[in-house]
């Protein structure tokens, strides 16, 4: 049986990811690094990873600090990235949104980062970042370009200078009056967050918990950051 309500946005239906394999990713852990005892636990990509650095890790990101490696993808590679992004943002390919970002004659680079973190770069332009696995998430420049890409969640007023801070976000700034709740959708669910009074994204997340939980529950953190507003990623307009 779908797992799915009736009434979802297809878009949102076919948007959600599957983070069974990678939830250690998202959810904050505190591993000492000399603590190999729960490595067991994770999964071998991110064996020696802070779950919490992803967004540590674009908060300073840099060309010369956070890049050790970019390369031109082949066409078969380049060819099977644009198949999974189309897969996980079917708006992009609905609206021909795709062809326009990754097109045929122009060729594809990949960056490696600390993590086995990956960022897709288009005539020097980041686009998308990855994890090892092949989830796929939009930058968020790229973000405000196609804000329907995503499902989304909108904080309060009072949330703003947290969300922007880089502090993950906690229910209540999802529930109280001014915040509003776009989209349903289920834990484990990539959003875009937005801000009271604001038309643009401010960050990108993960839904550690379902919009109706997050309602119920109204305590502990709803989303898990990933990348926000003038972070190093942010900042970093081209890749050459």
């Amino acid at each position: 049986r779908s797992p799915f309500a009736p009434n979802q946005p297809e878009f949102i239906k076919r948007v959600r990811f599957h983070w069974r394999d990678v939830a250690h990713l998202l959810v904050q852990t505190r591993v000492p690094a000399n603590d190999r005892s729960h490595s067991s636990d994770l999964p071998e990509c991110l064996e020696g990873l802070n779950p919490s650095n992803l967004a540590k890790m674009f908060k300073k990101f840099t060309r010369e600090e956070s890049i050790s490696g970019m390369n031109q993808a082949k066409s078969s590679v380049a060819r099977g990235v644009k198949a999974k992004i189309a897969d996980q943002f079917p708006y992009l390919e609905e609206n021909e949104i795709l062809d326009v970002l990754i097109p045929k004659k122009t060729p594809m680079y990949l960056a490696k980062c600390p993590g086995h973190i990956g960022l897709v770069v288009m005539d020097g332009e980041p686009l998308f970042f990855s994890n090892r696995d092949g989830l796929y998430f939009p930058t968020l420049r790229l973000l405000h370009k196609y804000p329907l890409m995503m499902p989304r969640l909108r904080v309060d007023r009072g949330a703003i200078k947290f969300v922007l801070s880089g502090a993950n976000i906690m229910c209540p700034g999802l529930t109280s009056p001014g915040a509003t709740m776009h989209d349903e959708v289920d834990a484990n669910t990539a959003v875009a967050i937005y801000a009271e009074g604001k038309e643009h994204a401010l960050a990108l997340g993960v839904a550690l918990m379902s919009t109706a939980d997050m309602r119920a529950q109204n305590k502990g953190i709803g989303v898990e950051m990933l990348a926000h507003l003038n972070d190093g990623l942010w900042k970093t307009l081209k890749l050459e």
